[in-house]
């Protein structure tokens, strides 16, 4: 079963503030099953954005009911990400956003590679 939109996003901001970062919710989803983007905001000004990743990426149940991400945009600036989150939300106006001030996302959320 996989857990709900709206307890997986406070159970990340929870996470980066107990490591003395800063997140917020930039956008609030569907509570149950909105899809969720995470804006990454680095030192320099840029911008890393994760995104769903495909369920296409396991065959077992168990690691599909698992939230993943993968990174759509990486040292992009903000309009470009801003730009995808809006064709984003075009396509699906339930989706989440949440802003993280982060040096790493290690450890918050699975990262899937290429």
């Amino acid at each position: 079963m996989r857990l709900k939109s709206e307890i997986f996003v406070s159970a990340l901001v929870r996470r980066v503030f107990s490591a003395g970062d800063f997140a917020a919710i930039e956008r609030k989803g569907a509570d149950a099953a909105g899809a969720i983007f995470i804006r990454q905001r680095l030192r320099n000004g840029l911008e890393n954005l994760y995104g769903p990743a495909p369920q296409s990426f396991s065959d077992d149940e168990e690691v599909r009911a698992e939230r993943r991400f993968e990174l759509r945009l990486r040292q992009a600036d903000a309009g470009e990400a801003e730009a995808l989150l809006d064709k984003e939300s075009r396509f699906d106006s339930d989706l989440w956003v949440v802003e993280l001030e982060t040096e790493t996302v290690e450890g918050l959320f699975t990262v899937v590679s290429d």
